[in-house]
């Protein structure tokens, strides 16, 4: 099926109009339950399974500081998607969907390591992480770095179904969310492809222990940002080392050094490396405009699904103000760092990626391999006629018509 072109950066695709209609109407004639976005409602439901073993789940593996910083969080986060993000009746299907996720797995990972708490004293290699803004060549980093074969990666399957499980089966209930969401948003593989088994990020790790960042890039919450962005982001990271811990055990790949990418970390790398002190940084860097209009995209794709009162003005202007707030964190931070770093420039890497990926590795004191150098061409070969080069002619086409 072709992609309908995106008329506007608040284009909405057909399904989910018809999704929309579809909710309002059932919830309208009581067909279906309207879902709640209370948070109580949510904690009752996502307490049933557990029964006695509740005080475990959610304090296992964690300290008391952990555990109330969650509930906080969460109060807080229920509070901006009722009272800020004007959701239509889809999103707020999706938001209860994502805030119900985030409380089981939180409870499911708490079960996991009270029976379990050897996963939580996995010893791991030091990480690779690449550091940047959203849209400024870090995917493309991320990638190339991840092809090599000494080195492990996060599929999307592990991320957004980290629980371990057997049989692949988060790996099938990947593919069906996101044959979901592509029907849902026609544009979502060219701006973000993603594949159930292929490399990515790990935003949905910290967003499990509600970091701001995932919701703020599809619900207008300026309340939720400004409360976390102010926040001490320290019991976010502990919970995205015991996950990371967990998923690496799981998976047997400890002895690698794992590739990490999640542009959010610009906000917090203090804390980040208060994790992973011995950890090589790869920083990408882009001309800071581009960044924006390409960021704004993104959100307003995300945005306009799932609200109907979508401001291009405020949510160009929220991304303003992350991307300079980000951009001072993250220069605080790497003025003091003393570790192994590299930086890579966006149209550097368009020019010729394998001098910059040479170079990289010399900074960081890696082994480049003909192994990994046949592996980074050919992610480079399929990349040519990858969809993601849509969303500049995307960009291209709806700058051309204003």
């Amino acid at each position: 099926m072709p992609t309908p072109v995106r008329s506007h950066l608040l284009a909405r695709g057909k399904w989910a109009e018809r999704a929309n209609a579809f909710l309002s109407h059932a919830w309208n004639k009581g067909w279906l339950p309207t879902p709640s976005l209370d948070p109580a409602e949510l904690w009752a439901l996502a307490k049933k399974s557990h029964g006695d073993g509740l005080k475990a789940a959610e304090n296992g593996g964690r300290n008391p500081e952990d555990t109330a910083d969650f509930r906080e969080r969460f109060e807080a986060l229920c509070t901006a998607v009722t009272q800020d993000a004007k959701l239509n009746p889809l999103g707020q299907a999706m938001a209860y969907g994502q805030l119900i996720r985030a409380l089981q797995n939180r409870l499911a990972f708490g079960a996991l390591w009270t029976k379990h708490p050897v996963l939580l004293e996995t010893q791991l290699a030091p990480p690779i992480i690449v550091i940047g803004h959203m849209r400024s060549g870090t995917t493309r980093i991320h990638k190339l770095l991840a092809a090599d074969p000494a080195h492990s990666h996060t599929r999307y399957c592990d991320a957004y179904h980290p629980i371990p499980s057997r049989l692949g089966l988060n790996r099938i209930k990947s593919a069906a969310e996101l044959a979901l969401l592509s029907t849902l948003n026609p544009w979502l593989q060219s701006i973000h492809p993603m594949a159930a088994g292929a490399v990515e990020e790990e935003l949905a790790w910290i967003s499990a222990a509600l970091h701001h960042s995932i919701y703020e890039s599809q619900w207008y919450i300026p309340s939720y940002s400004a409360f976390s962005e102010t926040r001490d982001p320290a019991p976010i990271y502990r919970e995205f080392a015991r996950i990371f811990r967990t998923d690496a055990a799981h998976r047997g790949n400890t002895d690698r050094p794992r590739v990490m990418k999640v542009p959010a970390f610009s906000e917090d790398l203090d804390t980040l490396l208060t994790q992973f002190p011995d950890a090589r940084l790869a920083v990408s860097e882009r001309e800071g405009e581009a960044v924006l209009r390409s960021a704004v995209s993104l959100v307003a794709n995300q945005m306009a699904i799932q609200s109907d009162a979508c401001d291009l003005a405020l949510i160009e202007a929220q991304w303003r103000r992350k991307l300079a707030l980000r951009e001072d964190r993250m220069a605080q931070s790497l003025a003091h760092w003393g570790g192994l770093i590299t930086h890579l420039q966006f149209d550097a890497l368009n020019a010729d990626w394998e001098q910059e990926i040479r170079r990289t590795y010399s900074d960081l004191e890696l082994d480049l391999t003909p192994q990994a150098l046949t592996a980074m061409r050919a992610i480079m070969t399929a990349s040519e006629s990858g969809k993601h080069r849509a969303h500049a002619e995307q960009l291209d086409r709806i700058v051309a018509q204003k």
